[in-house]
């Protein structure tokens, strides 16, 4: 058994996981923005299950150096752990493997997913903002500075918005979840007609990603334009990508995979069109297999069950 830490910016979450890829127990709670909270809560989320697991997985967002499992750089609330060593979290005396969590989505592909057997694969992670990860000769990209497969920090936009990470024009600025439900609000609040307008007028903050693709699927046209314009833009990006790695595949997962066909038919035609003349082939785009961040986690952890503890 495996112990998996899923470090996310909304949600902490734990679990045991078979060496199977099977989730067998899990313990969630709302993530701590203060560090003595978090710190509790990450040892009441594992609290007896010292004894069950052979070794720990870690993913958590930021640039993480998996070697001494230290925080590198992590923008935002859970600003705090830069610096710290994520193996002090876990019970102590346990081996330890942590990663960026989009990397940890990735091993998991690889050990029990879509990437079984793979040895080059591109995997973008479309939630809140957008992540990613690359298997290139059979290796886990990590890259000099462990900022290897942040894909979703390319430039598509030269002078587009400033993001998170001081760039401008990030493929995150103009394609994740917090995008797509601004540019809904906006709309709203503008009053552009639309079934949200109807439905969300004098409280546009509460519309959800799923609200705009579930309108855009039934064919209302505000909402239709604002993927039919977003998905061409990440389909710009993921060209670039697949002519840089040669990919066998690409996985596609995150909250944002979950629109199904209205987001993969598209994207994968228009990334075959900008690609097909060097490839000489259409690598397929798949939606992930494994959507726990806690069995991810727990795939780190996989090599490390029979290595002494960090």
């Amino acid at each position: 058994m495996l112990l998996g830490i899923d470090i996310g910016g909304t949600r902490l979450k734990a679990g045991l996981v078979t060496e199977e890829g099977k989730l067998a127990a899990a313990r969630s709670v709302p993530t701590p923005i203060v560090a003595a909270d978090f710190r509790a809560a990450v040892g009441e989320l594992t609290a007896g299950w010292e004894s069950e697991a052979a070794a720990v997985g870690i993913g958590c967002k930021g640039v993480i150096n998996p070697r001494t499992t230290r925080v590198e750089t992590l923008p935002g609330t859970l600003n705090f752990l830069e610096g710290s060593r994520l193996a002090e979290l876990a019970p102590k005396g346990m081996p330890v493997a942590a990663d960026n969590d989009a990397r940890a989505a990735l091993a998991g592909e690889a050990a029990w997913g879509a990437a079984k057997g793979c040895s080059d694969v591109v995997m973008i992670t479309l939630g809140t903002g957008v992540g990613g990860a690359v298997i290139a000769g059979g290796r886990l990209l990590r890259g000099a500075s462990g900022v290897a497969g942040h894909l979703g920090h390319i430039t598509v936009e030269t002078g587009g918005e400033l993001c998170i990470c001081g760039n401008r024009g990030c493929l995150e600025t103009v394609f994740s979840a917090r995008v797509i439900e601004a540019q809904a609000a906006s709309a709203v609040r503008r009053g552009v007609a639309s079934a949200l307008t109807a439905a969300f007028l004098g409280r546009a903050h509460e519309i959800a990603c799923r609200d705009v693709f579930e309108a855009a699927a039934a064919g209302d046209r505000l909402c239709r334009d604002i993927v039919d314009r977003g998905v061409a833009r990440l389909a710009g990006a993921l060209a670039g990508l697949l002519l840089i790695f040669d990919p066998e595949l690409v996985i596609v997962g995150g909250q944002i995979a979950e629109a199904g066909a209205l987001l993969f038919d598209p994207l994968a035609e228009q990334v075959g069109q900008r690609t097909e003349g060097m490839l000489r082939r259409r690598p397929p785009i798949v939606r992930a297999q494994v959507t726990d961040g806690v069995v991810g986690a727990a795939s780190l952890a996989l090599a490390r069950a029979s290595e002494p503890a960090v």
